[in-house]
């Protein structure tokens, strides 16, 4: 990263280094800690440290502001944090803990001492979701969850020695439990991006190339900064590519081929509370680019999906997705998220309300609809917003789009869309024909934006709807 390679031998050095200097702080074991998701190499050793020692520690989000990092930290009753970066911006105070990566000279694993017991159920990791509804969740993922995540991930992507392994995802993001912790399992190389340098396509596109990357995990907007740059010469080192995170635009799928001539194109499905949970083998010329399915359920994994009563429906159906995994957390940290976890009748196990609506055809293929969070009414009539959205990237001139809804007095709400197009500019007349003939009326957008910038992300990669219907109330 930045230039900056180590070997293993040196990851151990640098992580027993910090071992010894977190316990030299005399920390109970069992407190929870944060440790600053800062990403850099001295990060890694300091979360592997940590692992070592068993400490169930917290990754916020960088992104955060600094008085909602502060109530995250008290949330998750964080008694200090570790960091390799002097005066992180979000923490201050005698609980603040600068460790040095800096290995001790004489110092050998035999000095850890034996390795530690633990129970497999014992919290590992402690991560957030990203928070579109207010102060992330916490969701305690045990060592047993994401040994299981590790070991899955591992056999079906062939990662060993030699497999080199691109890490785009900030450190707080569950991707990273395939991008790094599966790849230092098996002795692997981790590519880590740039943060800074992670919206150049000019730049991944040399950082492929140059470490001969293996496997490409990421959010499409990774994928259409590649395409964007693309000058002619594909990744041909690339087997593996797994998309995820959010809907893939359909000129965006067509593309990948050209990018990716020797890889096996993936699109994934999965939250933070479950881990991945499906997986679904791309093929360019048969699949619907508009709606491309989320695939089956993973080994072990068990999904169902329920009517707006919660009434189990069997067969092909349409409604909410509940799913269950062996890589999933028990539940949020706070108690008052459990409603999200609940047990169906016939059986013990515990399933994860997604809010995600899908469509399961008769071959048990399961399709993403959208979030039913994402559904507004218009003059009475429920309209789905991610459907807006599909529709506008139909469009073969769209690179990007939005579908927010903004509070109006007469139809409560009025829905506006946000659209990036390629070059020449698009004509926003032929975008309303294109969606009228595909939407019915409710759903069909009453003012266009076109804007020539990059909409607004979340640290996850997907579109910022906040900061979008800020921005519009903002201009009203």
């Amino acid at each position: 990263m930045g230039g900056e390679r180590i070997t293993y031998g040196q990851l151990v050095s640098m992580s027993l280094a910090a071992y010894t200097r977190i316990g030299a702080l005399g920390l109970p074991t069992d407190a929870r800690i944060a440790v600053h998701a800062n990403k850099s190499i001295g990060t890694v050793a300091l979360i592997v440290a940590c692992l070592a020692g068993r400490r169930p520690f917290l990754l916020p989000s960088t992104e955060l502001g600094v008085a909602a990092t502060g109530s995250l930290l008290a949330k998750a009753e964080c008694s200090d944090v570790l960091t390799v970066v002097p005066d992180p911006e979000y923490a201050t105070g005698d609980r603040v803990h600068l460790i040095d990566r800096t290995p001790i000279d004489g110092l050998s694993i035999a000095d850890a001492g034996e390795p530690l017991d633990g129970s497999p159920d014992d919290i590992a990791f402690l991560l957030t979701t990203s928070g579109s509804t207010g102060l992330p969740k916490i969701v305690p993922l045990s060592f047993g969850a994401v040994d299981r995540f590790v070991d899955w991930a591992v056999s079906r992507f062939g990662i060993g020695p030699g497999t080199s392994v691109l890490n785009y995802a900030p450190f707080n993001f569950d991707l990273c439990l395939l991008d790094i912790r599966a790849t230092l399992k098996v002795g692997a190389t981790t590519v880590m991006v740039e943060p800074e340098r992670a919206t150049n396509g000019k730049y991944l596109a040399e950082l492929l190339r140059a470490n001969e990357v293996d496997i490409v995990q990421s959010v499409p907007m990774m994928f259409r900064l590649l395409a964007d740059a693309y000058r002619g010469e594909p990744f041909t080192s690339v087997r593996h590519v797994i998309m995820t995170g959010d809907k893939v635009p359909p000129r965006l799928l067509g593309q990948l081929p050209g990018l990716f001539p020797n890889a096996t194109l993936y699109n994934i499905y999965g939250c933070t509370e479950t881990n991945d949970s499906f997986l679904h083998e791309i093929d360019v010329a048969t699949d619907d680019a508009a709606a491309l399915p989320i695939g089956r359920p993973l080994p072990g994994v068990d999904a169902v999906v329920v009517d707006e009563n919660d009434h189990v429906l069997h067969g092909p159906a349409t409604g909410e997705l509940l799913v269950s995994t062996p890589f999933q957390t028990t539940g949020y940290l706070d108690v008052n998220g459990t409603a999200k976890f609940v047990a169906l009748e016939d059986g013990p196990r515990r399933y994860f309300r997604s809010g995600d609506m899908v469509r399961r055809d008769a071959d048990g293929v399961y399709t993403l609809l959208g979030r039913n969070d994402l559904q507004v009414k218009v003059r009475g009539t429920r309209v789905n917003l991610a459907e807006i959205e599909q529709v506008l990237l139909d469009h073969g001139r769209v690179v990007e789009a939005a579908a927010v809804g903004v509070p109006d007095d007469l139809a409560g709400v009025r829905i506006h869309a946000v659209v990036r197009g390629s070059r020449p500019p698009l004509d926003v007349m032929a975008l309303r024909e294109h969606c009228r003939l595909r939407l019915p009326r409710a759903a069909l957008p009453a003012a266009y934006q076109l804007v020539d910038q990059a909409l607004p992300m979340t640290s996850t990669g997907k579109v910022d709807r906040k900061v979008i219907i800020r921005d519009l109330l903002n201009r009203s």
